[in-house]
């Protein structure tokens, strides 16, 4: 185990949030699953009450048959939950992928971004099967530390601090993909974790094979041999809009993660019948005109009662 091996064990066995650990068993199938991955803002900011990212990383292929076909082409298959712990209810949106997809987006064999620009971020394993399991996730977010770091030395300046590469990286990535976050979100990504940033990038140079060398107070990279970022830049968008229409017909409990969004942002509560679970997409343009109605109605009586 190298350094950078070393380290990323640690944060990924690091002790997270007891509600996180009782939720993440509850997502679990110890028949199909390898691991369960927890990231993303909430761990970033220790806020439970909005809704909690993980990636499920099962054995085999999660689907069968032409949504199985569609799975491994646009993965992965998303899904949202809501389950009782001790820390109240919690939210969860789930990416579930077989664990060797995530292995080679990771390790940078795809042109996809999303898995190493996420997992080159801090990252807690809350469930695993066993320690083989355990191992082999371990070793696939190492390589997205890795591949993150190519990326980073050849999107940063010939030389600079540590911050400015993963800043860089993080605002040509958020850039090539569609999101509704703009770029400026790089800068709340690394700042509460520039320390850990800084000591992750030569350890991840050096374990990709990125000749370096320290510049005053800065480093400075070779720049031979690091990979272009043409073909993913002109991919990203294309490859996340593929993906929200694939979401608009195969989000599990997507009617339940829309009334939540709706409610947590405008208060007004709609109603998941049984109709709009089974049927998102068709039920979305009567709840968004039982949304404008209700917005209406409140915004008479508000009238009314400032007379």
């Amino acid at each position: 185990m190298n350094d950078l091996s070393a380290l990323i064990e640690a944060e990924l066995a690091s002790p997270a949030p007891a509600g996180v650990v009782e939720l993440a068993a509850a997502l679990a199938d110890p028949a199909r699953d390898a691991v369960i991955l927890y990231y993303g803002s909430t761990l970033r900011t220790g806020d439970l009450t909005g809704i909690l990212d993980f990636y499920r990383l099962t054995r085999g292929p999660h689907r069968r048959g032409l949504r199985g076909l569609v799975e491994r082409l646009l993965w992965p298959e998303v899904s949202y939950h809501e389950v009782e712990t001790s820390a109240g209810r919690l939210r969860a949106k789930v990416a579930t992928l077989p664990m060797a997809t995530f292995q080679r987006a990771a390790a940078g064999r795809t042109l996809d971004t999303t898995i190493w620009a996420r997992f080159v971020q801090p990252v807690q394993r809350v469930w695993s099967a066993g320690p083989g399991e355990a191992q082999e996730a371990a070793q696939a977010v190492s390589a997205a530390v890795t591949t993150a770091s190519r990326f980073a030395a050849a999107l940063g300046p010939e030389s600079g601090p540590a911050e400015a590469y993963w800043l860089a990286l993080f605002r040509r990535t958020y850039a090539a993909e569609f999101r509704m976050e703009t770029t400026s979100r790089a800068d709340t990504v690394v700042a509460p974790f520039a320390a850990r940033y800084a000591a992750i990038l030569p350890l991840a140079w050096q374990a990709a094979g990125v000749a370096f060398e320290v510049a005053g107070e800065g480093l400075r990279p070779e720049r031979r041999g690091l990979p272009g970022w043409m073909l993913p830049n002109l991919m990203g968008k294309p490859l996340n809009v593929a993906r929200i229409l694939k979401a608009a017909f195969t989000f599990d409990g997507a009617a339940r993660y829309a009334a939540y969004k709706v409610e947590r942002h405008t208060g007004i509560e709609i109603a998941v019948t049984p109709w709009r679970e089974r049927h998102p997409f068709l039920a979305a343009p009567g709840a968004w005109l039982e949304l404008q109605k209700r917005r209406r109605e409140m915004a008479r009586a508000g009238a009314l009662k400032s007379r």
